[in-house]
Formats: structure tokens, sequence, C-alpha cells
């Protein structure tokens, strides 16, 4: 046995291996050369009866020794590592072989092949790769590489988007597929094949081309051949997308034809202002031959308001803006002046400092002729002797340009006369001429001499404030309202005036002439609707109403015929007996564009344009008629209707209800109008006697909303009304609300103490209908019951309800 190990370990001495012999009983190192002592960081003799187990580092090492323990494994090789004592890992290549001697045991040789350099240079090389690969992908030029025969070899992701290679070309590899979708994407692909194969027949051809594809884009390709050894391998094309540049180059061509070309003189300096460049137009606007043009200052040949260095405005201008606008006179060569417009640009170079100006200038001769012949047109207000709209349109959009430029803001006034139409028609046109013209003076008094007066039609006024923000415009309105407010004496009347005017301030208003106008005319609309004789700035939100307005009148007048509008029922229920003694109709509007439309927000337009007299109307018969149909079925209500002051107050009012009581079988008894507390107050007496018609025709009168207007005990004594109906802001939030509590009690004890019934609207749960019956109220509606319904819902509620 000693001398079969002594033989082993001279036969692992020699190898470049190094080699641990291994008995197979115990599992212990029985030889073991220089070269494996030095992987394992030790002295062979160290190694010799350490058992091998002791060496595993990775559980595949010491899996498969326990499994040769067990008789279950002969070999093995892979790739695994070793610990030296310092902790020091060693990646190794490792074989592990059953050996058999004759005449003695088989033991187990351990081959160890160092992969340290190995791997360093596996690891060096992928470095390689990877900062190759990130070389490429960072160019702004698609590479594609391939070898002699065309085979693809790379390429970077700029190449796949220059070509838009799909995702199946980016996935698979399919060089033919490649190749075929590039000709694909060519604009002549017959010559693009025809010239790749040239270039594959000559692996040394270098060469540059363009290559114009199907979408617009245009290519230029390098073509480079690639070395190993001196010998070629291979062929590297670089793609750079030149589409661009050869726009630019088209631009720069049509450029320099618009500069020949161009009517207006064009002039182009250095830094220093000295002419470098100029076109035909400039020796027929100055007089000069081009050749005494260059090389002259630019403020020798186009005079300027001081030398252009020096003058603040201009030098700021250019700083600040990069260019710079102004009319100057021309001093041609023979003496003569022409006016002409000039204007300069800073051009920069890549430090932001000024490399070039351009000077434009264009001959206003003409235009300055002809703005003198329409200065000298009667462009004013005939009675007022104020510009007229034509020459605030002018100045409006001066202003607009002058802001522009300063970055400056300005006002608009619209100022309309309160009530002038009363003098127009009691005194007479020529009378009210005499106050426009008052009116115009006193209106110029107020304002600075820079500073805009136009009337543009009857008692309309615009006012432009130059260099104004709304501070400014706020101060002026307010001493135009001063002024205006003092005594008018015309032909020995004296009388008063107001005035409502609305604001709008450039640019935040408007940034045209029109907006400008037509938003300060918005804002003066909405200060007559708050009652007139006051100023008000414009807000956004004055124009959207207007259009929401229009747009709903219409479509409600269209609604109407089309039958898109119909009523819904509210029950009305004795708060003691808890039965439906009453309905409340209610318009209801489903619109198809707008959905459902609040009457919150119909009804007050409907009021204002008028419509709400064919719309009450319509729906006192739809009331009879349904109270008709009600009566035939044995339900026998009341009926309550709102009646809009509009409606009430119009002229054939009674007399149309008492046709419509004439044409229908319904008891006027049954009938209930609603007014608001806004009805009684206006117009006393003629309210009186209506409501007085109106009870004679024995129908019921009840004031709706109690509390929330002009509540007055005078008209309750007065006028023969049957009902009080608490609001539902009274109603909401009892009885936790002291406050609505005592309201709520205090408006019950009114009523009966007039002998009159009360009525609750907007109960929605049990505890506000106990506080109310407790209060003493007599009937009450709202959700607790139901919400308005269809009328033959209600009527099945009703008819259930009776039958409890």
């Amino acid at each position: 046995m000693a001398d079969c190990i002594a033989f082993w370990q001279d036969v692992i001495e020699g190898l470049i291996e190094g080699v641990l012999v291994v008995e197979p009983i115990e599992l212990r190192i029985v030889a073991a050369n220089r070269v494996a002592a030095e992987l394992f960081g030790r002295e062979a003799p160290e190694l010799i009866g350490c058992p091998v187990v002791d060496l595993a580092v990775v559980p595949e090492d010491l899996f498969f020794w326990e499994e040769v323990a067990a008789g279950r494994a002969q070999d093995l090789h892979s790739e695994t590592m070793l610990r030296q004592p310092d902790g020091t890992l060693v990646n190794v290549q490792r074989r592990v072989s059953r050996v058999h001697c004759h005449h003695h045991p088989s033991h187990y040789f351990v081959g160890l092949c160092d992969q340290s350099d190995r791997q360093a240079a596996e690891t060096e090389l992928e470095k390689l790769v990877a900062e190759l690969r990130a070389t490429l992908e960072s160019t702004g030029d698609g590479i594609l590489v391939t070898d002699l025969d065309g085979g693809i070899r790379g390429f970077n992701q700029r190449f796949a988007e220059l070509w838009s290679l799909p995702d199946t070309l980016l996935t698979e590899r399919d060089d033919a597929g490649v190749h075929d979708w590039m000709a694909g994407q060519t604009q002549d692909a017959r010559a693009y094949i025809a010239r790749i194969d040239d270039i594959l027949r000559e692996p040394l051809l270098e060469l540059t081309d363009i290559i114009g594809l199907t979408k617009g884009r245009v290519l230029e390709r390098v073509t480079l051949p690639q070395f190993a050894r001196g010998n070629p391998i291979g062929r590297v094309y670089s793609f750079r997308d030149i589409t661009q540049r050869l726009a630019d180059e088209q631009q720069l061509k049509l450029a320099s034809g618009v500069f020949g070309a161009s009517l207006d003189a064009i002039m182009i300096t250095g830094p220093d202002f000295l002419i470098e460049a100029a076109n035909p137009a400039c020796e027929r606007l100055t007089g000069f031959a081009t050749a005494e043009l260059i090389g002259q200052s630019l403020e020798r040949i186009l005079p300027l308001v001081g030398e252009l260095g020096s003058n603040d405005t201009i030098a700021r201008a250019l700083e600040q803006d990069g260019f710079w606008q102004g009319e100057t006179q021309q001093q041609k060569k023979d003496g003569s002046a022409i006016p002409c417009l000039m204007s300069l640009v800073r051009l920069a170079d890549s430090d932001g400092k000024p490399a070039n100006y351009i000077g434009f200038a264009k001959d206003l001769s003409e235009t300055v002729a002809a703005r003198q012949r329409i200065e000298q047109l009667a462009y004013t207000d005939a009675l007022t002797g104020l510009p007229n709209r034509v020459q605030l349109s002018e100045r409006i959009e001066f202003a607009i340009g002058f802001a522009r430029r300063e970055h400056s803001s300005f006002s608009v006034l619209f100022i309309d006369i309160d009530r002038f139409k009363q003098i127009n028609d009691s005194l007479g046109h020529l009378f009210g001429d005499q106050v426009l013209i008052e009116v115009a003076r006193r209106i110029t008094g107020c304002l600075r001499r820079v500073d805009t007066t136009a009337r543009i039609g009857g008692d309309e006024f615009v006012l432009l404030l130059h260099q104004s923000d709304a501070a400014g415009a706020e101060k002026t309105a307010r001493r135009l309202l001063e002024v205006m407010s003092l005594p008018f004496e015309i032909e020995g009347m004296k009388f008063s005036l107001g005035c409502s005017i609305g604001v709008a301030i450039y640019p935040e208003d408007g940034e045209t002439l029109d907006d400008l106008i037509k938003n300060a005319d918005s804002a003066m609309y909405h200060v007559k609707e708050r009652g007139r004789g006051d100023f008000g700035f414009y807000q956004r939100q004055m124009n959207l109403d207007l259009l929401t307005r229009v747009k709903v009148e219409h479509a409600l007048r269209e609604a109407l015929g089309q039958q898109r509008i119909h009523l819904a029922y509210q029950p009305q229920l004795d708060l003691r007996g808890d039965r439906v003694i009453g309905a409340e109709a209610l318009l209801r509007w489903t619109d198809p564009e707008m959905g459902v439309v609040s009457p919150a927000e119909f009804i007050p337009i409907a009021e204002e344009s008028g419509f709400i007299i064919p719309l009450g109307a319509w729906a006192l018969r739809e009331v009879l008629r349904q109270g008709e149909q009600w009566n035939a079925r044995g339900i026998r209500l009341t009926l309550s209707v709102n009646v809009s002051a509009v409606q009430f107050h119009h002229a054939g009012f009674v007399d149309s209800l008492v046709e419509l009581l004439k044409a229908s079988t319904l008891p006027p008894s049954q009938i209930e109008l609603e007014l608001t507390e806004s009805i009684l107050i206006q117009h006393v007496d003629e309210t009186l006697e209506r409501l007085k018609a109106l009870a004679d025709l024995g129908v019921k009168l009840a004031i709706d909303d109690f509390g929330t207007g002009y509540s007055s005990l005078g008209y309750l004594k007065r006028f023969p009304i049957h009902k009080l109906k608490i609001d539902q802001s009274f109603v909401r939030d009892i009885p936790g609300d002291e406050s609505d509590a005592a309201i709520s009690k205090a408006v019950i004890n009114l009523a009966h103490s007039l002998n009159l019934r009360v009525i609750a609207e907007g109960v929605e749960n049990e505890s506000q209908r106990q506080f109310l019956l407790a209060a003493g109220c007599d009937e009450y509606q709202g959700y607790l019951c139901s919400p308005a319904v269809a009328p033959e819902e209600f009527a099945r509620m009703v008819e259930r309800l009776s039958s409890k």
C-alpha cells in the first residue's frame, strides 16, 4: 500500500495541474502534489491525512463525498472554489475520478486546474465588449457590422431607429430578413441591392453615399472595411440622418433668394454695426450703390435717434428682446428724405454675444401720405367731435402693439348713460344731443391728454387709458362717477344723470380690440344688472353666463313646443291626519344636450326674456287638465301653482286665468296660486286690485318662501292671502338649530293669529315633522313623504295612502 502511494506521489508531482489522491474508505488525502498545495495555500505534507470533506467549500462537493462514502458516486467534473487559510477563494475546474491499481485498493484522484486567470480574462473581455457596446449606443449614428459575406455581427439601437426595424427582426436572428427590410425601406430597392453587391465584391472598398428612404428620411452611409492582423474580416457601415441638414441647406438657398428679391431694404452688419451685406432694395431706398454701402456705419445710412451704440432705448430693446422697431427719416444720396420703418434684429453667437445685426427698412412714403389723408377725413363723431369707432380701433391697436413691445398694460372703459332713453323720449332728440355733448365734455375733462375718449353710438362711450393698470382704471372710473353725478343744466332745465362703467384690462381681459371692447361691455352690462350707477371689472364668467343664458333661452323655447317640459307633483299632507290634501305642480325639463336642467337655472332666464308668460300659461292649463282627470278618478286635491312676478304683473294675467277657468270643469277653489313676497311690494295698489280679483274668482292665494324676502305684516293684513309657506331654509336644521326653530314657530303663530294656514316645505325626516306638528303647523311637503313625481305615479301613491 505504501509503495502504491509513493508511486502515485512521484507520478502526480510532475503534473502541471494540482492533484489529490484520496483513499476510498475514510476519504483522507494520501498524496498531494505541489500545485495542489499552492492552490490550497498550504504545504503538501499539511494535506496528507486531511479528510477531503474538510476542504469542501461548495455544497456540491460536500454532497459528492457523502455519496462516495455511501457507495453511490464514482466521478465528478465541474467548476468549484477552494478556500485558502486567509479566506481567499480560488476558482478552479475540478475533476474527481476513481482509479484502480493492480493488487491494491482503488483510490480517488482529484484533479484541480486554476481558473483564476481565465476568469479574469473573460471578465476583462466582457468589460471590453460592454464598453464597445456603450460606445456604439452613445453615438448619434446608426452602426451596422457585418462579415465579408454580409452576415450581421451586430448593430446599435440608433441603426434600428433609423431603419424602423420591426420587433420581430430585433428579437430573432434573421440576417436575410434585415437586409430585405432595409432594401424595402429605400426609394429605389433595385439600385440599393446592386450597390450592396458592389460593396461585397470589394472587401477593401471605402465609400460614402446617400440613401433616400420611402418615408422622406435621407441617410448618409459611410462604408469602411474592418481589419484583423492586416486582413479584412468584415465591414462597418455607419448611417447618419441628414434630412434636416438638407432641408436647412434648401432653406438657406430660399433665404438667399428672398434676400435678393425682397422689396424691403435689408442690411446685415457685424457687431460694430458696420454693413457687411445689402440687398438691391437698399440701393433704391438709399440711392447708394451696394459697393458704397459695404463698410459704412448703419446709422450713417439710416439715421436713428442718436448713435446706435449710445441710444439707451434701442440698446435695451436689442439686449432684452433681441429686436427694435421704429420710424425714422431716411436721407437719400441726393439729399431728399423719406419716412421709413426701421427694424433691427440681433443675432447672437454660441456664447450669447452679438454676432450680427440685421436691419430691415421699409419705405413708408405711401403709408404716411395715406395716414395724413385719413386724418384729414372726418373720422370723428359729428355730434361731439370725439373720435369714432374707426379712430378708436386704430388707437387701441396701436396701444396693443406698444404694450406688447414694452410689456405694459392699458385699460378700456365702456360707459353707458343710465336712463338716457327717458330724456330722449320725453324732451326730444335735440335736447338729448345737447346732453351728450355735455357728457362728452365731462368725460374728456377727467382724462389725461394721452388717453382717448370715443363715442361709438347713442349714449355709449369707450375710453382708452394708456399704460393704466387696474388701480389707475378704478381711480378714473370713480372720478367719472363723481363728475357725472353733478347736476346738469341745459336750456334752463336742471336734472341729474348717472352712468354705468365696465372695465377691461389688457392683456388679462383680452389681447384683441374686439375682445377688450366686448368684455368691457359685458362688465358694464353686469353693473346695470346690479342696479346701475357704479363700475365693475370684467370677469371671465360674465361672457360664459351670457352665452349660457342665450343657449338656455333658445332651448327652453324649443322644449315647450316639442313637449320636453312636463309637470311633476309633490304631495302636500295634513300634519294631524297625515293624509294627502294637495299637490304642488313643479316644472321639470330634460334637454337632449344639457340633460336635466334645474328650475333654479331656467326660471330666471325665462323671466328675464319674457318667456315666463307663455310658460306660466301652459303650466296653468296643464294643472287644470290634470286636476280634471284626478277628480274623475275620485282624487280631489288642492293644486298649487307657482306664479312668477313677471307673469303676475302682466296685463292679461287675470283675464287669461278667467278664460282658463271657464274652459275647465275644475272648481277654482282647488287652485292655489303661490306668490313670492316681492310680488306684493311692487305697485301695491295695482297688486291689491289683482289679488282681490283672483280671490273673487275663488282661487286660493299663498305666500311662497315666507320670511326670505321683504317680509311685511302690512300686506298680510290688507291682501286676501289664505296660506303662508315656511321656506325649506328654515326647516332644514330644525329642531337642532334654535334660530330656525324660533323663526318657524314665529311664522306659525303669526299665520294663525291672522287666520291663515301654514305649510312647511323641505321636510325630510320624522324629527322635523314632529317638531312642526307640536308647533301647530297645518301642512307639510318634502322628501319624508315623496319628491315631486309624474302624475300617474302621484295618483297611485295617493290611492295607496288612502287605502291604509
